[in-house]
């Protein structure tokens, strides 16, 4: 009976260990992904949050301010008329640059997939931009682009005059694209050879033997197997397109007029030029808007464009 006393238990305590096998492995996964969770936080969510903050404000450095103004920094986004302009070019900016990035990265990558002696050197000659100084390559293309630059000089040795390319508003925004393609076509480019290089060579065998012409296979079998990374180069290429500063502050300054100035670099000039931290962080929140609903919408349209093998 003693016993029997000694090992009964108070009614209602838990016989099993906290630490549990289960709650050890949940506490290990947390604590991997903390640094990056962290890292979110402090340098994502909390910078988002200020900036809403500081758009409800107009905070004038020079006079050490910082008042409360409410709704009026959107209000003043509804009224800027130069905005519109600004979102134009920010659009045929993006849609230039997404449409000629991943056609030249798609072709190129289809070309260097072929089993070529020195195709390597290729391979290392377009991507070797990558990694070269953003700022370095933009001067270089100033140079050559300048009314009495290298590129007209070429056109001059065939008894073509070219344009002052930097200076003209429709030659302008077409040298802004065109410097940007090149600069990150060879990371696209990668991408696309990996994904063409796991596509299953029985595959091709078998439409060759059916008859199938090189076009046709590469529209029913290459596109939609490599799919998955076109939908991830379209949306780091929308993203970086969105994104796009130093390449307009060196060659044009948003110039002329507000044919090459996009949304980032007009957030740049209203915040660090004219001293509008209120509207410019009114600006932030605009972008940041269109970058969330453009990945959205993208993402929204992966069942539909995107092949998944089961």
């Amino acid at each position: 009976m003693a016993v029997a006393q000694e090992n009964a238990r108070p009614e209602g305590r838990s016989s099993s260990p906290f630490w549990t096998i289960a709650r050890r492995d949940s506490l290990a996964g947390f604590l991997f992904i903390a640094p990056q969770l962290i890292g979110i936080i402090v340098f994502v969510l909390i910078p988002l949050g200020l900036v809403f903050w500081y758009s409800l404000h107009e905070w004038n450095v020079l006079a050490n301010t910082f008042t409360y103004t409410g709704a009026q920094n959107y209000r003043m986004l509804m009224e800027d008329e130069g905005l519109l302009e600004v979102l134009g070019a920010t659009a045929i900016f993006s849609a230039g640059l997404v449409i000629f990035n991943l056609a030249l990265a798609l072709l190129l990558a289809v070309l260097l997939n072929q089993k070529l002696a020195g195709i390597a050197v290729f391979r290392t000659l377009f991507f070797s931009p990558v990694v070269v100084s953003l700022v370095a390559w933009t001067i270089v293309w100033g140079f050559l682009l300048q009314k009495n630059g290298g590129i007209n000089g070429m056109l001059l040795t065939f008894g073509i005059e070219g344009p002052n390319w930097l200076r003209e508003e429709t030659t302008a925004m077409i040298s802004v694209i065109v410097v940007q393609v090149f600069k990150n076509v060879g990371l696209n480019m990668i991408l696309f050879l990996a994904a063409l290089q796991g596509v299953p060579k029985e595959l091709y065998e078998a439409a060759r033997i059916d008859g199938a012409p090189t076009f046709k296979q590469f529209r029913r079998i290459t596109l939609p197997l490599i799919s998955p990374t076109i939908l991830l180069t379209s949306i780091i290429t929308i993203v970086g397109s969105l994104q796009v500063f130093a390449q307009i502050a060196v060659l044009t300054q948003g110039g002329p007029g507000l044919s090459t100035t996009v949304l980032v670099y007009y957030l740049y000039q209203q915040a660090f030029q004219f001293h509008f931290f209120g509207y410019g962080s009114t600006l932030s929140i605009l972008l940041f808007a269109i970058v969330a609903i453009l990945t959205f919408a993208q993402w929204q349209m992966r069942k539909r464009i995107v092949f998944y093998e089961s």
